[in-house]
């Protein structure tokens, strides 16, 4: 190298966050129950299948149902406790309700 050519950059290198498998994706995302349930576990709280039910307007066995097909996607994890929440990496920015699960980017300020 001489004088007159300035070092290369070294590109900065992102966190990669972990790919989910599309196809469950999709079909977890396809129920607006689970994205009520979602746009409330994106505020950051884990919350039990009793407080999910409450917020999605549904029974305790549909939103124990619903969040198990969110938890096999790999959406939600469940914690100690029976405590769902969006997995750490996932997690928005505080006051943020977009979520990027790879695939896609989630608009939960969207969701009523």
């Amino acid at each position: 190298m001489n004088s007159t050519t300035a070092p290369a950059e070294t590109p900065k290198t992102a966190i990669a966050l972990p790919v989910l498998e599309l196809q469950r994706l999709a079909t977890a995302l396809s129920h607006a129950t689970r994205w009520k349930m979602l746009k409330e576990l994106s505020l950051g709280e884990p919350r039990t299948i009793d407080e999910m039910a409450k917020v999605s307007g549904t029974s305790y066995d549909n939103a124990s149902k619903h969040l198990a097909r969110l938890h096999k996607a790999g959406l939600v994890a469940r914690g100690r406790g029976r405590f769902y929440q969006i997995p750490k990496q996932y997690l928005p920015a505080p006051g943020q309700l977009v979520v990027d699960y790879g695939h896609c980017l989630l608009r939960l300020d969207a969701v009523s």
